[in-house]
């Protein structure tokens, strides 16, 4: 079987988001099937300026085929255009030139889909809010799989996306409430679909005494991994990390691990350490107490199923759909809606190492049913199988009814 990931951007040194989702997938894929990857030269999601050169090369063992940005994101037309779309009447041609300020412009990609259709069997495209998704699903929808990574932040239910979530042959959600939020808006249910997910480059020990001693870090403290940024609810998890430990004296620090766009709070109970390496993440996991997950918007949470997978308990925003049901059918983990629940569970589990152990264990033991690779590999394949099949039998049926 032939197969290509089409993706915004993809790279060993892009961590996090649908990116690395669709990295893992393909790597993981490569071993049943001839894998090509097809994105743009694009490091950067806020401009999308081109830096990769363009060509093939291969990453860990999958060929990857780059294709040229044409125009990058100029930030302040995109944001007129979002405020138009967002808050203003307005036409589907002005979503449509919204979609395309969105980016990453890259015609040459599509296009490639457009001339090479015949080279591939099935094409899998992850977001559905792109470009490079949106109007390279409608060259090959025939064979077209869809990835959406969407997110309850209402881009979704923009006039132009609806219909793209009924035109493609199946549908790999990341989550229960993804598919029902899709569905909603699309009625899109005659479309097959599964909640797949993905699984994780796990590693083959972590070393909590390592982490502490590396970064000089002593005590109890809750871990924060990802971007730090306000729409990733980081602004909010200062404000009541803060609050917390003027109210109740508590010793806890909070960790962070990632980018900062986002100023930190000059607080010698909040250590922002930057990027680190994923051993370093997975120490981190080891030394922490547990996991805050502050984010609004998921469609899955990577982190989250890392922590479980690691035995440790997660605290996330409740507002968020996703994380909610994540914690409800795992039971591993807490959730809040306030300040005053983010105060009670917080405090619940730092002073329960008892709950915190069980809350732990309930995740591992949800990662290994739902989220060990041969769990995430073959419900791939029984998709990929399923399309094939019924496209096959679409392709018997027009060449009888073709004879005289």
């Amino acid at each position: 079987m032939r197969l290509a990931f089409v993706v915004q951007r993809y790279g060993l040194d892009i961590a996090g988001g649908a990116e690395y989702h669709c990295r893992l997938i393909a790597e993981h894929l490569a071993r049943h099937a001839s894998v090509e990857v097809l994105t743009t030269c694009a490091a950067d999601y806020i401009t999308w300026a081109n830096h990769y050169p363009e060509g093939r090369e291969v990453l860990n063992g999958v060929p990857v085929r780059r294709f040229k940005v044409k125009r990058p994101r100029d930030p302040v037309r995109f944001a007129d255009w979002t405020d138009r779309v967002f808050r203003q009447r307005h036409t589907l041609d002005d979503e449509h030139r919204w979609l395309e300020e969105e980016g990453p412009f890259s015609p040459r990609l599509v296009q490639h889909l457009e001339r090479h259709h015949g080279d591939y069997d099935l094409v899998v495209f992850f977001s559905f809010r792109y470009y490079t998704t949106y109007h390279g699903l409608r060259a090959v929808r025939d064979k077209a799989l869809l990835v959406p990574t969407a997110e309850d932040d209402g881009i979704y239910r923009l006039s132009i996306f609806p219909p793209l979530f009924r035109l493609p042959r199946a549908i790999v959600y990341n989550s229960v409430e993804e598919r029902a939020m899709i569905e909603r808006v699309s009625e899109n249910t005659h479309v097959p679909g599964d909640v797949v997910g993905v699984g994780s480059a796990l590693p083959e020990s972590m070393d909590a005494a390592r982490f502490r001693a590396r970064h000089e870090i002593e005590g109890p403290f809750l871990l924060y991994v990802g971007r730090v940024d306000e729409n990733k609810g980081c602004r909010q998890l200062f404000d009541f990390f803060r609050r917390y430990r003027t109210e109740t004296g508590s010793a806890l620090r909070l960790v962070l691990i990632g980018k900062a766009v986002l100023p930190v709070p000059n607080d010698p109970a909040i250590v922002s350490l930057g990027f680190q390496p994923d051993a370093d993440k997975w120490d981190a996991l080891a030394a922490c107490d547990l996991l805050s997950m502050p984010s609004r918007y998921e469609s899955l949470s990577m982190v989250t199923l890392e922590a479980w997978w690691a035995e440790r308990p997660v605290l996330a925003n409740g507002k968020c759909e996703v994380l909610r049901g994540q914690c409800q059918r795992a039971n591993a983990g807490l959730y809040y809606s306030s300040y005053d629940e983010f105060h009670e569970t917080l405090a619940l589990l730092e002073s329960r190492p008892d709950l915190r152990r069980a809350l732990g264990a309930a995740g591992r033991r949800y990662f290994e049913r739902h989220y060990a690779w041969d769990v995430i590999e073959r419900k791939y394949l029984d998709l990929f199988a399923r399309v094939s099949a019924e496209n096959a039998e679409m392709a018997r049926h027009a060449a009888a009814g073709a004879q005289p």
